[in-house]
């Protein structure tokens, strides 16, 4: 997961989210991970105060040391969970989340969380991927049960893997005027040989040793073979010259 966030930049990760963005803005980073994004939205609105925040105190002291490796000194990460943030009321002008409410059993309640530390008239911005909309070629019989697996988990941890979809209806729910919620959708896409060789690297790796495989193995819907299966199919995908994939993703910015 660490090596996923690294890649991620404000291009790449937050284009939607860009032209909002002013000098001198205050802006939260929700479920942070390693503080790549979150350095790369402090240069777009410096000279302002930037907080990242995360469940881990591993990851926040990883964060930190990328913060001071690459010298910026607007940024500070703090442990925090996002259903109670340690922030007052109307704290910020942007709260941001990359990839994260599709990891939670009550997104609706982070966002209106989130909602309460943003300043009225500022802005609440989530990007999630959907894994339903995930498409790729050629076809592979490992990477669709790769998708299946990937779907029976994230529904026995009562989280939502096709979050990208719902954003819209999260959003009305935690009580955002609509008129001032403007949804889209954005598209990650591998293709390259290099980015081939990364991502299916990637999620090869996932398949056997992160929280997913442990998870895979807890809730008795995959075995240590089954899983070391499907990190082959990931590799086999990866060293197809026409190999394709894309990745869906829905956006919201949503004025508090």
């Amino acid at each position: 997961m660490l090596r996923s966030h690294r890649w991620r930049t404000a291009e790449n990760s937050a284009a939607y989210l860009l032209s909002t963005l002013e000098p001198g803005a205050r802006l939260l980073d929700v479920g942070c991970g390693p503080g790549n994004l979150t350095i790369d939205l402090a240069q777009r609105v410096a000279p302002g105060a930037v907080v990242g925040i995360d469940a881990s105190s591993a990851v926040v002291e990883i964060a930190r040391k990328a913060a001071a490796e690459a010298g910026a000194l607007t940024v500070t990460f703090e442990v925090a969970d996002a259903y109670h943030l340690p922030f007052d009321d109307d704290a910020f002008d942007v709260v941001h989340a990359h990839q994260v409410l599709q990891h939670l059993t009550d997104p609706v309640a982070a966002l209106r969380e989130m909602r309460r530390v943003t300043r009225p008239g500022g802005t609440v911005a989530v990007r999630d991927s959907d894994y339903s909309g995930m498409t790729w070629f050629p076809a592979s019989a490992g990477l669709d049960e790769w998708s299946a697996l990937y779907h029976e988990v994230t529904h026995a941890n009562g989280s939502e893997a096709d979050a990208g979809r719902r954003l819209l209806s999260w959003v009305r729910d935690a009580g955002f005027d609509p008129e001032g919620i403007a949804p889209s959708a954005g598209v990650w896409c591998y293709a390259t040989p290099e980015d081939r060789t990364w991502w299916s690297g990637l999620w090869a790796d996932r398949c056997v040793a992160s929280n997913f495989a442990k998870q895979a193995i807890e809730h008795g819907l995959a075995d240590e073979v089954g899983l070391e299966q499907l990190a082959d199919a990931w590799h086999e995908w990866g060293r197809q010259p026409e190999g394709w994939f894309a990745v869906l993703h829905g956006e919201v910015l949503a004025r508090a």
